[in-house]
Protein backbone atom coordinates (compact mmCIF):
# COMPACT_ATOMS: atom_id res chain seq x y z
CA UNK A 1 0.00 0.00 0.00
CA UNK A 2 1.16 3.66 -0.36
CA UNK A 3 0.25 6.96 1.34
CA UNK A 4 1.48 10.24 -0.20
CA UNK A 5 3.51 12.07 2.48
CA UNK A 6 3.05 16.63 2.13
CA UNK A 7 5.83 18.75 3.61
CA UNK A 8 4.87 21.49 5.51
CA UNK A 9 7.16 25.04 6.63
CA UNK A 10 10.34 24.75 6.77
CA UNK A 11 10.68 22.89 3.43
CA UNK A 12 10.02 25.89 1.38
CA UNK A 13 13.25 27.31 -1.11
CA UNK A 14 13.76 29.57 -3.80
CA UNK A 15 13.43 27.36 -6.89
CA UNK A 16 10.70 24.87 -5.96
CA UNK A 17 8.10 23.91 -8.88
CA UNK A 18 10.57 25.21 -11.58
CA UNK A 19 8.89 23.06 -14.07
CA UNK A 20 5.26 22.78 -12.31
CA UNK A 21 3.78 26.42 -13.19
CA UNK A 22 3.96 25.89 -17.05
CA UNK A 23 2.79 22.88 -16.80
CA UNK A 24 -0.65 23.27 -15.34
CA UNK A 25 -1.21 26.55 -16.47
CA UNK A 26 -4.79 26.94 -15.29
CA UNK A 27 -4.26 26.16 -11.84
CA UNK A 28 -1.24 28.61 -11.24
CA UNK A 29 -3.28 31.50 -12.72
CA UNK A 30 -6.24 30.29 -10.46
CA UNK A 31 -3.71 30.81 -7.56
CA UNK A 32 -2.45 34.37 -8.69
CA UNK A 33 -5.92 35.50 -9.06
CA UNK A 34 -7.08 33.97 -5.50
CA UNK A 35 -3.46 35.17 -3.94
CA UNK A 36 -2.88 38.56 -5.88
CA UNK A 37 0.06 37.89 -7.10
CA UNK A 38 2.26 35.49 -9.22
CA UNK A 39 2.93 32.54 -7.33
CA UNK A 40 5.68 31.55 -10.22
CA UNK A 41 7.27 34.83 -9.26
CA UNK A 42 7.64 34.04 -5.91
CA UNK A 43 8.42 30.71 -5.88
CA UNK A 44 11.12 31.06 -8.92
CA UNK A 45 12.54 34.60 -7.98
CA UNK A 46 11.38 35.77 -4.61
CA UNK A 47 12.94 39.19 -5.29
CA UNK A 48 10.93 40.62 -2.81
CA UNK A 49 12.68 38.15 0.11
CA UNK A 50 9.14 37.34 0.52
CA UNK A 51 9.10 33.11 0.31
CA UNK A 52 10.30 32.80 4.57
CA UNK A 53 7.62 35.18 5.88
CA UNK A 54 4.47 32.92 7.12
CA UNK A 55 1.42 34.55 5.38
CA UNK A 56 3.42 33.74 1.83
CA UNK A 57 5.16 30.53 2.46
CA UNK A 58 2.60 28.45 3.34
CA UNK A 59 0.45 29.18 0.26
CA UNK A 60 3.37 28.61 -1.81
CA UNK A 61 4.10 25.73 -0.27
CA UNK A 62 0.43 24.43 -0.66
CA UNK A 63 0.36 25.44 -4.74
CA UNK A 64 3.72 23.56 -5.07
CA UNK A 65 2.59 20.46 -3.00
CA UNK A 66 -0.64 20.54 -4.88
CA UNK A 67 1.22 20.35 -8.26
CA UNK A 68 3.18 17.89 -7.37
CA UNK A 69 0.70 15.73 -6.74
CA UNK A 70 -1.14 16.39 -9.80
CA UNK A 71 1.98 15.60 -11.91
CA UNK A 72 2.41 12.44 -10.10
CA UNK A 73 -1.18 11.01 -10.79
CA UNK A 74 -0.05 12.27 -14.28
CA UNK A 75 2.72 10.16 -14.74
CA UNK A 76 1.57 6.91 -12.74
CA UNK A 77 -2.41 7.05 -13.32
CA UNK A 78 -2.04 5.53 -9.83
CA UNK A 79 -3.73 6.46 -6.61
CA UNK A 80 -2.87 6.55 -2.41
CA UNK A 81 -4.28 4.24 0.08
CA UNK A 82 -3.76 7.39 2.58
CA UNK A 83 -2.38 10.72 2.32
CA UNK A 84 -0.77 12.58 5.11
CA UNK A 85 0.55 15.49 5.61
CA UNK A 86 2.70 17.40 8.01
CA UNK A 87 1.22 21.08 9.53
CA UNK A 88 0.46 23.40 6.27
CA UNK A 89 0.94 19.35 3.93
CA UNK A 90 -2.22 18.52 5.99
CA UNK A 91 -4.53 20.69 3.68
CA UNK A 92 -2.78 18.98 0.75
CA UNK A 93 -3.41 15.75 2.48
CA UNK A 94 -7.31 16.66 2.53
CA UNK A 95 -7.00 17.89 -0.77
CA UNK A 96 -5.94 15.34 -2.74
CA UNK A 97 -8.44 13.49 -0.70
CA UNK A 98 -11.32 15.21 -2.24
CA UNK A 99 -12.23 16.70 1.11
CA UNK A 100 -12.27 20.09 -0.44
CA UNK A 101 -11.34 21.76 -3.69
CA UNK A 102 -7.48 23.87 -5.00
CA UNK A 103 -8.93 26.39 -4.85
CA UNK A 104 -11.24 26.45 -1.81
CA UNK A 105 -8.16 24.94 -0.12
CA UNK A 106 -5.54 27.79 -1.09
CA UNK A 107 -8.37 30.31 0.48
CA UNK A 108 -8.00 28.46 3.68
CA UNK A 109 -4.37 28.21 3.95
CA UNK A 110 -3.95 32.06 2.98
CA UNK A 111 -6.19 33.41 5.74
CA UNK A 112 -4.16 30.89 7.87
CA UNK A 113 -0.88 31.48 6.45
CA UNK A 114 -2.18 35.50 7.60
CA UNK A 115 -3.60 34.80 10.62
CA UNK A 116 -0.69 32.99 11.95
CA UNK A 117 2.06 35.40 10.94
CA UNK A 118 -0.17 38.14 13.41
CA UNK A 119 0.20 35.65 16.06
CA UNK A 120 2.80 37.04 19.46
CA UNK A 121 6.14 36.58 18.17
CA UNK A 122 7.78 33.76 19.12
CA UNK A 123 10.13 30.85 17.94
CA UNK A 124 10.81 27.55 17.64
CA UNK A 125 14.07 24.86 18.05
CA UNK A 126 14.84 21.46 17.55
CA UNK A 127 16.14 19.22 20.25
CA UNK A 128 17.71 16.19 19.00
CA UNK A 129 19.55 13.23 20.66
CA UNK A 130 16.57 12.73 23.89
CA UNK A 131 13.71 10.96 23.40
CA UNK A 132 10.00 13.41 23.77
CA UNK A 133 9.43 12.81 27.95
CA UNK A 134 13.21 13.82 28.22
CA UNK A 135 12.25 16.95 26.80
CA UNK A 136 8.95 17.34 28.72
CA UNK A 137 11.40 16.95 32.01
CA UNK A 138 14.07 18.92 31.06
CA UNK A 139 11.33 21.98 30.41
CA UNK A 140 9.74 21.05 33.74
CA UNK A 141 12.90 21.40 35.91
CA UNK A 142 14.26 24.29 34.39
CA UNK A 143 11.25 26.77 35.00
CA UNK A 144 10.60 26.25 31.22
CA UNK A 145 6.94 25.93 31.51
CA UNK A 146 5.59 28.49 29.28
CA UNK A 147 7.66 26.43 26.68
CA UNK A 148 5.15 23.88 24.27
CA UNK A 149 5.96 20.97 22.20
CA UNK A 150 5.16 21.57 18.74
CA UNK A 151 6.31 18.82 16.83
CA UNK A 152 6.68 15.29 17.91
CA UNK A 153 8.66 13.95 14.63
CA UNK A 154 10.47 11.08 15.63
CA UNK A 155 12.05 9.50 18.90
CA UNK A 156 14.87 11.11 19.43
CA UNK A 157 13.65 14.58 17.44
CA UNK A 158 11.58 16.92 19.17
CA UNK A 159 9.64 20.60 17.99
CA UNK A 160 9.64 23.48 21.17
CA UNK A 161 7.91 26.35 20.63
CA UNK A 162 7.25 29.55 22.90
CA UNK A 163 8.35 33.17 23.30
CA UNK A 164 11.28 34.02 22.07
CA UNK A 165 12.84 34.85 25.14
CA UNK A 166 12.20 31.67 26.54
CA UNK A 167 13.04 29.50 23.48
CA UNK A 168 16.97 31.38 23.50
CA UNK A 169 16.94 30.62 27.32
CA UNK A 170 16.16 26.64 26.92
CA UNK A 171 19.46 26.45 24.34
CA UNK A 172 21.89 26.01 27.64
CA UNK A 173 19.47 23.64 29.98
CA UNK A 174 19.29 21.23 26.59
CA UNK A 175 22.69 21.26 25.80
CA UNK A 176 24.33 20.13 29.33
CA UNK A 177 21.92 17.29 29.04
CA UNK A 178 23.79 16.23 25.77
CA UNK A 179 21.57 17.13 23.05
CA UNK A 180 21.59 19.23 20.11
CA UNK A 181 20.06 22.32 19.96
CA UNK A 182 18.65 24.28 16.61
CA UNK A 183 16.96 26.79 16.04
CA UNK A 184 14.29 26.99 13.18
CA UNK A 185 13.72 30.05 11.13
CA UNK A 186 9.90 29.12 11.80
CA UNK A 187 8.67 33.01 12.09
CA UNK A 188 6.14 32.31 14.83
CA UNK A 189 5.30 29.88 17.89
CA UNK A 190 3.59 27.77 16.24
CA UNK A 191 1.60 24.65 17.53
CA UNK A 192 1.71 26.13 20.59
CA UNK A 193 -0.69 27.81 23.12
CA UNK A 194 0.58 31.07 20.99
CA UNK A 195 -1.66 30.73 18.33
CA UNK A 196 -4.85 30.19 20.31
CA UNK A 197 -5.30 33.62 19.65
CA UNK A 198 -5.78 33.03 15.85
CA UNK A 199 -8.00 30.07 16.31
CA UNK A 200 -11.84 32.06 16.72
CA UNK A 201 -10.90 33.89 13.69
CA UNK A 202 -9.83 31.05 11.75
CA UNK A 203 -13.08 29.56 13.26
CA UNK A 204 -15.72 32.20 11.91
CA UNK A 205 -13.54 32.28 8.46
CA UNK A 206 -13.89 28.53 8.11
CA UNK A 207 -17.64 28.39 8.58
CA UNK A 208 -17.73 30.07 5.09
CA UNK A 209 -16.43 26.56 3.39
CA UNK A 210 -17.71 22.99 2.72
CA UNK A 211 -15.89 20.20 3.73
CA UNK A 212 -17.15 16.76 2.39
CA UNK A 213 -15.44 13.59 3.62
CA UNK A 214 -12.17 12.46 2.07
CA UNK A 215 -12.31 9.48 -0.49
CA UNK A 216 -8.98 7.87 0.95
CA UNK A 217 -8.00 8.32 4.66
CA UNK A 218 -6.01 10.73 5.87
CA UNK A 219 -4.35 11.13 8.59
CA UNK A 220 -4.83 13.88 11.04
CA UNK A 221 -2.04 15.64 13.27
CA UNK A 222 -4.00 16.06 16.33
CA UNK A 223 -4.41 12.43 16.83
CA UNK A 224 -2.23 10.31 14.67
CA UNK A 225 -5.83 8.52 13.77
CA UNK A 226 -8.04 9.12 10.07
CA UNK A 227 -10.26 12.31 9.82
CA UNK A 228 -13.64 11.41 10.80
CA UNK A 229 -16.39 13.46 8.72
CA UNK A 230 -17.61 15.55 11.72
CA UNK A 231 -14.16 16.46 12.90
CA UNK A 232 -12.81 18.09 9.80
CA UNK A 233 -13.70 21.62 10.69
CA UNK A 234 -12.89 20.81 14.83
CA UNK A 235 -9.29 19.05 13.29
CA UNK A 236 -8.10 22.13 11.55
CA UNK A 237 -8.89 24.69 14.35
CA UNK A 238 -7.48 22.39 17.12
CA UNK A 239 -4.16 21.62 14.53
CA UNK A 240 -3.02 25.21 15.20
CA UNK A 241 -2.67 25.32 18.89
CA UNK A 242 -2.06 21.76 19.37
CA UNK A 243 1.13 19.59 18.55
CA UNK A 244 2.00 17.70 15.40
CA UNK A 245 2.47 13.74 16.04
CA UNK A 246 4.36 12.88 13.33
CA UNK A 247 6.10 10.32 14.74
CA UNK A 248 2.51 8.54 15.56
CA UNK A 249 0.96 9.02 12.29
CA UNK A 250 3.88 7.34 10.38
CA UNK A 251 3.82 4.71 12.70
CA UNK A 252 -0.19 4.33 12.04
CA UNK A 253 0.78 3.82 8.76
CA UNK A 254 3.17 1.06 9.22
CA UNK A 255 0.49 -0.77 10.75
CA UNK A 256 -1.55 -0.95 8.13
CA UNK A 257 1.46 -2.21 6.00
CA UNK A 258 2.06 0.77 3.92
CA UNK A 259 4.80 0.05 2.15
CA UNK A 260 5.44 3.38 -0.08
CA UNK A 261 5.37 6.65 1.04
CA UNK A 262 6.28 9.19 -1.41
CA UNK A 263 6.80 12.80 -0.74
CA UNK A 264 4.95 14.93 -2.87
CA UNK A 265 6.83 18.82 -2.71
CA UNK A 266 10.05 20.36 -2.32
CA UNK A 267 12.91 18.63 -0.66
CA UNK A 268 12.77 14.98 1.89
CA UNK A 269 12.42 16.06 5.04
CA UNK A 270 9.75 13.81 5.89
CA UNK A 271 11.21 10.63 3.50
CA UNK A 272 14.09 10.89 6.08
CA UNK A 273 11.74 10.80 9.17
CA UNK A 274 9.66 7.86 7.82
CA UNK A 275 12.76 5.85 7.50
CA UNK A 276 13.94 7.14 10.77
CA UNK A 277 10.72 5.96 12.22
CA UNK A 278 10.43 2.77 10.16
CA UNK A 279 13.99 1.60 11.60
CA UNK A 280 12.91 1.98 15.49
CA UNK A 281 9.55 0.42 15.03
CA UNK A 282 8.95 -3.00 16.35
CA UNK A 283 6.89 -5.72 14.60
CA UNK A 284 3.75 -6.48 16.29
CA UNK A 285 2.64 -8.70 13.38
CA UNK A 286 4.12 -10.47 10.35
CA UNK A 287 4.42 -8.58 7.12
CA UNK A 288 1.58 -9.60 4.66
CA UNK A 289 3.47 -11.51 2.11
CA UNK A 290 2.61 -9.10 -0.69
CA UNK A 291 4.46 -6.24 1.20
CA UNK A 292 7.26 -5.44 -0.23
CA UNK A 293 9.53 -3.64 2.61
CA UNK A 294 12.34 -1.02 2.27
CA UNK A 295 15.61 -2.78 2.00
CA UNK A 296 17.49 -0.94 5.07
CA UNK A 297 20.54 1.17 4.30
CA UNK A 298 23.81 -1.06 4.56
CA UNK A 299 25.70 -1.19 7.83
CA UNK A 300 28.16 1.47 7.51
CA UNK A 301 32.56 0.05 8.31
CA UNK A 302 32.42 2.05 11.06
CA UNK A 303 29.44 3.05 14.61
CA UNK A 304 27.92 6.09 13.93
CA UNK A 305 29.21 7.43 17.15
CA UNK A 306 32.61 7.25 15.47
CA UNK A 307 31.79 8.53 12.13
CA UNK A 308 30.18 11.76 14.13
CA UNK A 309 33.66 12.23 15.65
CA UNK A 310 35.16 11.75 13.07
CA UNK A 311 33.34 14.16 10.56
CA UNK A 312 33.27 16.49 13.71
CA UNK A 313 37.47 16.78 14.26
CA UNK A 314 37.63 17.12 10.24
CA UNK A 315 34.91 19.42 9.25
CA UNK A 316 34.00 22.50 11.27
CA UNK A 317 30.38 24.12 11.17
CA UNK A 318 29.92 26.12 8.15
CA UNK A 319 31.51 23.07 6.15
CA UNK A 320 30.64 23.51 2.10
CA UNK A 321 28.70 19.93 0.88
CA UNK A 322 27.46 18.31 -2.42
CA UNK A 323 24.30 16.39 -0.99
CA UNK A 324 22.93 13.35 -2.86
CA UNK A 325 20.32 14.89 -4.91
CA UNK A 326 21.07 18.46 -4.63
CA UNK A 327 22.38 20.27 -7.53
CA UNK A 328 23.28 23.07 -5.42
CA UNK A 329 26.03 23.47 -2.53
CA UNK A 330 24.59 23.14 0.71
CA UNK A 331 26.13 24.46 3.91
CA UNK A 332 26.62 22.06 7.46
CA UNK A 333 24.93 24.71 10.38
CA UNK A 334 25.82 22.11 13.17
CA UNK A 335 28.41 19.94 14.37
CA UNK A 336 27.34 16.18 13.32
CA UNK A 337 25.00 13.97 15.84
CA UNK A 338 23.81 10.50 16.16
CA UNK A 339 20.11 10.51 15.48
CA UNK A 340 17.53 7.76 16.42
CA UNK A 341 20.71 5.94 18.12
CA UNK A 342 21.90 4.33 14.73
CA UNK A 343 22.10 7.97 11.99
CA UNK A 344 25.42 9.47 11.90
CA UNK A 345 23.70 13.02 10.31
CA UNK A 346 24.23 16.93 10.00
CA UNK A 347 22.09 19.93 9.40
CA UNK A 348 22.26 22.34 6.78
CA UNK A 349 21.67 25.57 6.34
CA UNK A 350 18.82 27.04 4.63
CA UNK A 351 17.29 24.07 4.69
CA UNK A 352 15.82 23.32 8.41
CA UNK A 353 16.42 19.60 8.16
CA UNK A 354 19.57 17.29 8.63
CA UNK A 355 20.74 14.85 5.90
CA UNK A 356 22.81 11.50 6.90
CA UNK A 357 26.43 12.04 6.34
CA UNK A 358 26.43 8.98 4.01
CA UNK A 359 24.72 11.34 1.40
CA UNK A 360 26.91 14.02 1.45
CA UNK A 361 30.66 14.87 0.20
CA UNK A 362 32.58 17.44 1.62
CA UNK A 363 33.48 19.88 -1.27
CA UNK A 364 37.85 20.73 -0.99
CA UNK A 365 38.30 24.16 -1.30
CA UNK A 366 41.71 24.43 -3.78
CA UNK A 367 43.51 27.58 -3.51
CA UNK A 368 43.67 29.78 -6.53
CA UNK A 369 47.13 31.39 -6.96
CA UNK A 370 47.75 35.00 -9.14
Amino acid sequence: MKAYLFPGQGSQRTGMGEKLFDAFPEITTAADAILGYSIKELCLKDARRQLGQTQYTQPALYVVNALTCRQRAKDTGERPDFAAGHSLGEYNALECAGAFGFEDGLRLVKKRGELMSTAPKGAMAAILGLPADRVAGILGDSGLGAIDVANYNASTQTIISGLEQDIRAAQKPFEDQGAMYIPLNAGGAFHSRYMKPVVQEFAAFLQGFQLVAPKIPVIANIDALPYRPESLARNLLDQLANPVRWQDSVTYLLRQGVTEFPELGPGDVLTKLMRGIKSQLKPTAPQPAAAKAIPPSPPPSTSPQQRVADWNRAHPVGTNVRAKGYEQTLTTKSQAVVLFGHRAAVYMQGYNGYFALDEVEPIIQVARVA
